[in-house]
């Protein structure tokens, strides 16, 4: 797979003290029997610091954003953003790995697009600043 865009999820769960990718990843493989987790990278909150933790092999399609896994990069942000917004430093983190991949594959800035843009849901969420994080993936 050479991707071409990037979807932008958030995992519409508190975000806790330990590592939820790894709770991400028993429920895609465990209970929905994915291959692996369904998105590329997760951001984070853990012990006080904002993660950016690998997921899904960049080369592998993603099982995040049906119709479109195919061609695009899955990036979730833990954390429920329709009920509060998510920490500028998360936000930054995370416009981090999509600066990278920008650079790597050639994306641009906009193809990076909301989960909601193709499925019927809120998702990143009702109180994620959509326009303020492309800014930072310039």
């Amino acid at each position: 797979m050479i991707p071409k865009k990037v979807v932008i999820h958030h995992s519409a769960t508190a975000d806790g003290r330990t590592f939820s990718a790894s709770a991400i990843k028993r429920y895609h493989m465990g209970t929905l029997g994915w291959g692996a987790i369904g998105y590329h990278a997760i951001v984070e909150f853990v012990d006080d610091d904002f993660f950016a933790v690998l997921g899904r092999p960049w080369d592998m399609a993603g099982a995040h954003t049906i119709g479109q896994n195919q061609w695009s990069l899955g990036l979730c942000f833990v954390g429920n953003f329709d009920k509060y917004e998510p920490d500028t430093e998360m936000l930054e983190v995370g416009a981090g790995v999509i600066k990278m991949w920008k650079k790597l594959y050639g994306i641009p800035t906009s193809e990076i697009h909301r989960h909601s843009e193709y499925a019927n849901k809120s998702c990143p969420g009702s109180l994620f600043p959509f326009t303020d994080f492309l800014l930072m993936c310039r």
